[in-house]
């Protein structure tokens, strides 16, 4: 792929540097809208008000919901926290870029592997053009704040100034010191989410005469769960219930729902709420034994619905009507050309672009063609979430395809296939492939079709340190155990 000269050869030191001669606009009385997209790690479809919880609070949140438009079919383009990243920042499916998990692909007991999965790459390839490049060429400041989990430092893939991103998926600590390179320690005790916040408000007002892309990665609300003791205390004493009722993850939720407010503040006082674009979204499921997302099913790593399904809202004011619902199914790979199209920036020469622009469902202005929506898997993740096929695993190597009200899941150990209808059964707990074959065949041919077009990648070596007594009988003590535990 030809490379434009300027995208990867230096590493932008400072914010002087990135405040270069915008690129005008051809039509000059149409700013350019600011663009903010708001990524909270690991956050579950039902963790906010808007979404319905009675536990968790966001006041913050569910006003940005209010004045939006919510997407109650949005989806994360994989399951967990690198892959979901690759494929937003990048608008492309993870065959692409070949990020497909976190770290290696060899995940859980190697006796319970019948395959040997496809290799991982782990930092995103200097070929795959992101979005922040891509709107550097129409005159944008660009931003990272929070969690890259991409490499060592996003100021390589386009971004002009870096808060604290760098190869942690996690932070080594919530409170200051932090331990990280990318930012330098505040006083002892310090908040993470309120450093970060702080620092974009800095940000924010050196740019405010100019256009500016901000990818605020909240570390939050991933573990290790420490909220502010503070934030914390109030969930103590408020009754929860089976899905929600961790208060300790509450305060966390908390935190960052005040400072996105501390963020919307700030653009009212300098007078950017009217053409600013804000995109609010979570990067994956939320973590199962942490948060539920009833009715969805299973949670983190997993590719039944509390997975991959996200709560997502786009406030965008004069152009998407307030209080409105998207029930159109949609994607994390929808963003890049969504951004770009309300930019009015072309795509780069070259670049491939898997989503769709979602201007159209913004605006709830005319329809968009119904079109299939994909996932792929080619590698194991190890135990750790419940609702799943198997205890042993939260996902096993397949493929995921939803189109209209239908989904499969085709499984590469054994080809099995799960078939469900979103519209009767969002709990995934009825596999129809048997009662509606020819609808079973017809997706699992659109999705075979769409792994030879992308080039996906589908392990069939078979695991020589596979040992299947040795599964059977784990399965059976999982099962053994937790009757056991029913019964009490």
């Amino acid at each position: 792929m030809q490379r434009r000269h300027f995208l990867k050869h230096a590493v932008v030191s400072g914010l002087a540097t990135a405040l270069g001669p915008a690129i005008l606009r051809a039509e000059k009385n149409k700013p350019q809208p600011n663009i903010i997209y708001f990524n909270v790690d690991d956050l579950g479809w039902t963790d906010t008000g808007f979404m319905g919880s009675r536990f968790y609070e966001t006041p913050n949140i569910d006003r940005l919901a209010a004045e939006g438009v919510v997407f109650t079919n949005a989806y994360a383009p994989a399951a967990n926290c690198a892959p979901s990243r690759a494929c937003c920042l990048t608008g492309q499916y993870g065959p692409r870029h070949g990020i497909y998990t976190v770290g290696k692909s060899e995940r859980g007991s190697a006796e319970y592997r019948k395959l040997i999965p496809v290799p991982n790459r782990t930092v995103l390839p200097d070929e795959a053009i992101t979005i922040a490049e891509a709107l550097k060429t129409g005159g944008y400041v660009t931003c990272h704040a929070g969690k890259w989990h991409l490499g060592d430092d996003p100021r390589t893939q386009g971004f002009d100034v870096n808060f604290g991103g760098s190869t942690y998926g996690l932070p080594r600590s919530y409170f200051s010191p932090y331990q990280n390179k990318y930012l330098p320690d505040g006083p002892e005790g310090e908040y993470l989410t309120d450093r970060l916040t702080s620092d974009v408000l800095t940000f924010l007002e050196q740019v405010r005469n100019r256009p500016f892309f901000l990818h605020f990665a909240f570390y939050s609300v991933h573990t290790p769960i420490q909220p502010k003791p503070e934030k914390a205390a109030p969930f103590k004493l408020k009754k929860g219930d089976l899905q929600h009722h961790h208060a300790d993850y509450a305060g966390m939720i908390a935190s960052v729902d005040e400072n996105i407010g501390r963020v919307m503040q700030k653009l009212d006082e300098l007078g950017l709420s009217e053409n600013t674009l804000i995109l609010f979204c979570s990067d994956n499921g939320g973590v199962f034994r942490i948060t539920r997302q009833y009715p969805l099913r299973a949670g983190k790593g997993s590719y039944y619905e509390g997975g991959i399904r996200e709560p997502m809202i786009v406030r965008w004011r004069g152009v998407a009507p307030a209080g409105r619902l998207c029930a159109v199914p949609v994607s994390g790979i929808d963003f890049y050309p969504t951004f770009l199209d309300a930019a009015g920036i072309p795509v780069p020469r070259g670049k491939v672009l898997d989503g769709l622009s979602l201007m159209s469902l913004i605006q709830q202005q005319g329809t968009q063609t119904e079109r299939p929506l994909f996932w792929h898997f080619p590698v194991y993740l190890q135990a750790g979430n419940g609702e799943t096929r198997d205890p042993l695993f939260r996902t096993r190597p397949g493929s995921a395809v939803r189109f209209g009200p239908w989904k499969l899941i085709e499984y590469f150990e054994d080809g099995a296939i799960e078939l469900f209808n979103l519209e009767s059964d969002i709990g995934e707990h009825h596999n129809l492939s048997d009662l509606v074959p020819e609808k079973a065949r017809e997706l699992n041919q659109l999705l075979r079709a769409w792994r030879e077009d992308v080039k996906a990648p589908v392990p069939t070596r078979k695991n020589p340190a596979y040992n299947e007594a040795a599964e059977k009988q784990a399965i059976n003590q999982f099962f053994f155990k937790k009757n056991k535990e029913n019964e009490k």
